[in-house]
């Protein structure tokens, strides 16, 4: 699916489903807590952290789609059309930082 679909696809659940979208503060909140989720996954698996036995079940790619899921609410709830945000993010990018990472010693 495309993110246009999925946009469409996670709405018509909100509102069959779901019932309605819960308020944009609060999703922002949610965002942050799904984050937090993925972060602690990140640090456990890819870090420095032992995995705590009630971590031991989390799925990645699950905890990824959560954060997705909420971040297209937001879209969807602020009128957001993420497939063009993310052309128009490509754009900027593309013009920024042409030669910004090929110039960095550091990624050499």
């Amino acid at each position: 699916m495309d993110i246009k679909e999925a946009q469409q696809q996670v709405d018509h659940w909100i509102k069959t489903v779901g019932v309605r979208y819960f308020s944009e503060l609060t999703n922002m909140a949610i965002l942050t807590e799904e984050v937090g989720e993925l972060a602690r996954i990140m640090a456990r698996k890819y870090g420095d952290q032992s995995f705590k036995e009630s971590d031991k079940n989390k799925d990645l790619a699950d905890e990824m789609a959560d954060v997705l899921w909420v971040l297209i609410c937001l879209a969807n709830q602020t009128g957001v059309d993420l497939t063009e945000a993310l052309h128009k993010n490509f754009e900027k990018k593309n013009i920024r930082d042409a030669t910004r990472h090929k110039d960095n010693e550091k990624l050499k």
